[in-house]
């Protein structure tokens, strides 16, 4: 049984492991009732685009490029909400239990922001040490993002915010 604070440093995982299949998935559905205030800001990620659009309300708020899951590991589609967030994650690799601390070097960069899970595994946006990557389809399910915009994002929502994902 992994605990509530060896899961966050799993959360990160998904990035470099076998990814599920996606195909059976059912989205969580937005928390509306418990968060009332996540309905004014919504995300939206369209995955062709690699761009990640924030709105409050009907308005356009901000537009961030991002990087996305490559073949074989694709970024799931579907509507979900944001579950967890940590600054300044660390991260430990699932195969050599090396743990990476918060820093430059660390693969989620300064902030995690998880929308997905499969129970064990999760993907969400983060920053990264490589920004050189954004724009492409790169990574094993999660989001990239500049690391100043993911700063900028993470101070913009909270958990329960509507995240909807299109291919």
């Amino acid at each position: 049984m992994l605990r509530r604070s060896h899961f966050y440093l799993l959360a990160a995982f998904l990035c470099i492991l076998p990814a599920p299949s996606f195909a059976t998935l059912t989205p969580v559905a937005p928390v509306e009732a418990a968060h009332p205030q996540a309905n004014q800001i919504r995300l939206e990620l369209r995955l062709g685009e690699r761009k990640l659009y924030v709105y409050h309300g009907e308005e356009s708020i901000a537009v961030y490029p991002v990087a996305v899951g490559r073949g074989g590991w694709e970024t799931p589609t579907g509507n979900f909400v944001v579950r967890d967030m940590i600054e300044n994650p660390a991260w430990e690799h699932p195969w050599t239990g090396e743990v990476v601390p918060p820093g430059p070097e660390n693969p989620l960069g300064p902030r995690w922001i998880s929308f997905w899970t499969d129970g064990t595994n999760e993907i969400g946006f983060h920053g990264t040490p490589n920004e050189s990557l954004i724009g492409q389809a790169v990574s094993h399910g999660c989001v990239r993002m500049f690391n100043q915009d993911v700063i900028t994002l993470f101070g913009k929502v909270q958990i329960g915010t509507p995240v909807v994902v299109k291919p």
